[in-house]
């Protein structure tokens, strides 16, 4: 098992450096900041509602972090966890404030600061996984690494104005995650909250690539980009559900195992419930016939 683990992570490096010889550079476009919505609505804030929509974020954020330490209301029993969700809420919470300043003068050298906390979270999340889900010591070891390789790769944006590693950090979870939370036993209930979160994180990318046409849809009320902060927010409000929730599994079966279970479960109700009404069927004819 060991040996295949490290066969897998060197697959996974040669996979990257391939990708990245054979890929074309993928500079960041000029066009990504302006954005639909630039109104300054109150107070002389440009971008006013691309700017408050990070509210939130703050709220969420420190309400995760109280409750990680407030009488283990989480009940994390493992070290790397509190570490871990420590890493995402305090990213999730720094959202709020570098966001903002990012959306008030949107640039190259601000939308650094506004990436660093989001990838924090990226990360961080994905060490959680794995420590619920394959092994709690290669999740605990993992997560510095991880950490490191999204601020490496926004450093390496920066300087190379290349986006190509931060688009594996960036979407590489939002595909592994999903996938392992639906075929890999978990460690605890609700479990489903994961594929939640993914789902309101998917919105938020796709409200954020039609940021205009939705602005023009809603007749200048809102545009996608101020709908994705909301989106993104509501990731780590299912997430502190899932926390506050969750128990500890003790039938550790995964979701598409329970999904082919219960389809299996409706196909029989289904049968037996047509079975029952040809019975009656047949009762009834045979009555009549009697009765003639």
């Amino acid at each position: 098992m060991e040996k295949k683990r490290w066969i897998a992570a060197g697959a996974a490096l040669v996979i990257f450096v391939v990708l990245m010889v054979v890929t074309p550079k993928i500079p960041q476009a000029e066009e990504y900041h302006d954005f639909a919505d630039q109104r300054k609505l109150f107070f002389g804030i440009s971008n006013t509602l691309n700017v408050i929509s990070n509210i939130p974020f703050f709220f969420v954020g420190i309400i995760g972090l109280v409750l990680c330490y407030w009488r283990n209301y989480f009940q994390l029993s493992l070290q790397g966890e509190l570490v871990g969700w420590t890493l995402f809420y305090l990213g999730v919470t720094a959202v709020a404030f570098v966001s903002s300043y990012y959306h008030l003068n949107p640039n190259d050298a601000t939308l650094v600061w506004d990436r660093l906390p989001m990838t924090v979270a990226f990360t961080s999340i994905m060490a959680i996984f794995i420590i619920e889900r394959v092994d709690e010591k290669k999740g605990t070891i993992s997560l510095l690494p991880l950490v490191l390789a999204g601020v490496l790769s926004i450093m390496y944006w920066r300087y190379f104005d290349d986006l190509r590693p931060y688009a594996v950090v960036q979407f590489v979870p939002c595909i592994v995650i999903p996938i392992m939370a639906i075929i890999i036993p978990p460690m605890y209930t609700h479990s489903s909250y994961w594929l939640w979160a993914a789902g309101f994180y998917l919105l938020a990318k796709v409200a954020e690539a039609i940021d205009k046409p939705i602005y023009k849809w809603t007749h200048q009320i809102v545009s996608g980009h101020t709908l994705k902060h909301l989106f993104a927010a509501t990731v780590p409000v299912f997430l502190t559900l899932m926390l506050a929730k969750r128990t500890i599994e003790l039938d550790r079966r995964s979701l598409l195992t329970k999904w082919k279970i219960y389809m299996v479960e409706v196909k029989e109700r289904k049968f037996k419930s047509n079975s029952t009404e040809t019975n009656i069927d047949v009762e009834y004819t045979a009555v009549s016939t009697t009765t003639e």
